[in-house]
């Protein structure tokens, strides 16, 4: 298998890290991705529950992140640079 691969079974399991503050924001499945018409990753979906079925009431806003925000990706975590507010 191609080492530089990364498939996004495996990746739905990396934790978001900002590089800005050291917070974390859970897990890259729990969120949404955009990706383009060519099969490009252009955005991470950070929160948000409108339109889902939740057994919460609490809705949290979602926040976009560019994907070229994404500085490095790891064996475990994303690691996002962005200095905006997110919700935890």
């Amino acid at each position: 298998m191609d080492k530089k691969r990364k498939y996004f079974s495996d990746m739905e399991k990396y934790e978001i890290i900002n590089i800005n503050d050291g917070d974390k924001y859970s897990y890259l499945g729990h969120n949404d991705v955009i990706i383009d018409e060519d099969g490009n990753l252009k955005k991470i979906m950070l929160g948000g529950s409108e339109g889902k079925i939740s057994l919460f009431a609490n809705k949290i806003p979602t926040v976009e992140i560019p994907w070229d925000r994404v500085k490095k990706i790891g064996s475990k975590t994303i690691i996002i640079d962005f200095e905006g507010e997110l919700e935890k």
